[in-house]
């Protein structure tokens, strides 16, 4: 009973929200509760009438205060009374409410807009210190707008609101309001180009920025901007429509205002039709401009050409050690926007850190054991690792950006008769070749490689340390990094880069460098990973030598073959096992490698534990085939059976 009356149990006042019908409604009311005058807060003896439904057994005067009842369908003797129950009459009356008060409080943003913002910059204009015609351009007849809503159409209704028991209707008033869209027409089809010369004459004079932004800081403006309000007028048309179909929703079909009613609600929602792209526009620039608060100020946000896409936390894995951190992106119809959080609670929230333009933009999806979720993007000013939320969050990511109408498309050579007759793992090498110090590369990380991905020398802390070239991101030693470029994606900055790019961004090709033959163990893992009949870690030791964590690969182009790296980008293996006509065993089990297995051949014992058992079986499936001189089939993928490497930019967007 107290939750369908709205109240507190406790001295029977109302809810937020409740209100009491007004006077000039009660007499075309069925049936009354009469409650004591102070349950809404009342002064004198006049008791307030409710709608009614009917709840049994309760007795009227067990009720705080007394509470009578005066409806004839009231049974005495069963103690009946009459509880709130909103009728169509009610709603009716809450709407055309509705209308009224939102009435009121756009004619006082009209206000603002006239008689504050276009009046105080029209007085500055006319001192000569920016055109008059500039500030008639923004407003456009916002002033026809505001003489029309605040001398016309709010007195009507607040004059039918208060004879609302005899003349309950508003199809009448608003029908008159339907010749008058045509004003909101005229400030529509300018609103774009208002926006742009707020824009150009905020930045271009001083004065007129200071004048806007004094505006905005007073109490007036609710601590929004002038473009804020400067978008009521587009989306009060719609809200019209909006509140006429809900009134015809709840209207009598034989009412005798369902027929203005009808009309007007048939001009008006084809002046909001016509609006719709406006609207469409409006709502992608009042986006923009909570955006560029919470930037606080960043460049070109605000501009009618850009269209808001996507927003969403993300976490960027580092580029040499892969620690997560913390991000925000807003992705844009031209520019991505990697920023850095700031925790303040008022003012801005974050700050850029790049701007990714969506021309040449690569979106290639990546696999990290330690980090799951993982993507790249890669465009011309920098290439980052980013880890989602979750698989399906990644997944929206990738979409979003596969479906942006990108600007230019990077080649890929299918000709081979145009770079020599090789191999078609190359497409990556001449891909890079023509865009190498163009776009930012994907730094390969410090723990992904045991050796110089040049020279393939291997590291170590005191005389081999790690350096990455800025122009491909390969890490390399010290002798091979002792070059520099001049790099396009840095703005021709001369960086850091290694011998073979230095090579070929200063036209210096060794040919015949180039052109040597391989040994057997120069592949690198990355080329192999991609294209395995199973890759990932294991930990390895032959015959009696300690355990080490190794990459271990069975390409498919050498089915028969187990390559060991020392990581999973190396660019040549530390050693191969020819598989066939090994022995496979399972290793003993103990707590410190519950699932090994050995490869015996002879007097050469090779063992390897998995982290898993499952993991185990599968690389058990495949080399049992192999020993035998068959050629292994890929197992299904499960998780943890693979742990992948990225394809290097093969699979992109």
């Amino acid at each position: 009973f107290e939750s369908r009356l709205g109240c507190l149990a406790a001295d029977w006042r109302p809810v937020l929200g409740v209100s009491p019908p007004p006077p000039a409604l009660r007499p075309v009311l069925p049936g009354w509760l009469r409650f004591p005058a102070t349950l809404y807060g009342t002064s004198g003896s006049e008791n307030v009438c409710l709608l009614l439904g009917k709840v049994r057994g309760t007795s009227p005067g067990g009720v705080s205060g007394g509470l009578s009842c005066c409806c004839a369908k009231c049974d005495a003797n069963t103690r009946s009374f009459c509880l709130l129950k909103e009728t169509n009459e009610q709603k009716l009356y809450n709407i055309a409410n509705e209308l009224l008060m939102t009435e009121k409080a756009y004619v006082s943003r009209l206000n603002l807009l006239d008689n504050v913002f276009c009046a105080n910059l029209m007085e500055e204009a006319m001192k000569g210190t920016f055109p008059a015609d500039v500030v008639r351009n923004i407003f456009s007849n916002i002033s026809s707008i505001h003489v029309f809503h605040a001398q016309f159409l709010l007195p009507d209704l607040e004059k039918r609101m208060s004879e609302w028991s005899s003349c309950p209707r508003i199809g009448d008033i608003l029908l008159k309001l339907t010749p008058f869209l045509k004003m909101y027409a005229e400030y529509v089809k300018n609103f774009d180009n208002a926006m742009e010369l707020l824009k150009l004459w905020t930045e271009k004079s001083p004065l007129f920025k200071a004048i806007i932004q004094d505006i905005q800081s007073q109490e007036v403006c609710a601590s929004l901007t002038l473009q804020h309000h400067m978008l009521e007028p587009v989306q009060r048309v719609p809200r019209y429509e909006m509140l006429l179909k809900d009134y015809l929703k709840k209207l009598p079909q034989d009412a005798s205002d369902r027929h203005d009613a009808e009309k007007s609600l048939e001009i008006i929602a084809m002046a909001a039709t016509h609006s719709n792209s406006a609207i469409r526009k409006t709502e992608n620039l009042k986006k923009l401009l909570e955006i560029h608060e919470m930037l606080g100020g960043e460049g070109d946000i605000v501009n009618a050409s850009n269209e808001f896409i996507k927003e969403g936390s993300i976490l960027k894995l580092a580029a040499r050690n892969t620690s997560a951190m913390e991000r925000y992106l807003f992705l844009f119809n031209n520019v991505l926007l990697y920023c850095v959080p700031k925790f303040s609670l008022v003012g801005q929230k974050y700050t850029v850190r790049t701007r990714i333009g969506i021309d040449g933009l690569k979106v290639v999806e990546t696999s990290n054991e330690d980090y799951p979720h993982t993507f790249q993007v890669s465009g011309k000013e920098r290439s980052l690792e980013l880890q989602a939320s979750s698989e399906q969050d990644k997944e929206d990511w990738i979409k979003v950006c596969k479906f942006i109408p990108f600007g230019s498309v990077i080649l890929y050579v299918t000709n081979w008769s145009l770079i020599g007759k090789r191999s078609p793992s190359l497409t990556y090498e001449y891909n890079v070749f023509l865009t190498l110090g163009k776009r930012a590369p994907r730094w390969i990380r410090d723990n992904e490689v045991t050796m110089c991905m040049k020279c393939r020398e291997p590291f170590n802390a005191l005389t081999r340390r790690r350096h990455h070239c800025r122009a491909c991101g390969y890490v390399v030693c010290w002798k091979c990094s002792d070059y520099k470029a001049a790099l396009e994606y840095d703005n021709n900055k001369v960086n850091k880069v290694c011998k073979d790019c230095y090579s070929i961004l200063s036209g210096q090709l060794d040919s015949d460098e180039r052109a040597k033959k391989k040994g057997i163990l120069e592949i690198e893992a990355a080329q192999f990973s991609g294209n395995s009949i199973v890759c990932g870690f294991l930990q390895y030791s032959e015959k009696t030598k300690p355990w080490q964590k190794m990459w271990c690969v069975i390409p498919q182009t050498e089915a028969l073959v187990l390559y060991l790296y020392g990581a999973p980008q190396d660019v040549k293996a530390q050693s191969t096992i020819p598989l066939l006509g090994y022995a496979v065993e399972d290793g003993p089990r103990s707590a410190d490698v519950p699932h090994s297995f050995r490869l015996t051949q002879s007097k050469s014992v090779h063992s390897f534990y998995a982290e898993s058992e499952e993991l185990k079986q599968r690389w058990l499936r495949v080399i049992r085939v192999a020993v035998i001189g068959e050629v292994p089939e890929a197992p299904p993928c499960t998780e943890g059976g693979t742990e992948g490497v990225e394809d290097n930019g093969v699979n992109n967007f």
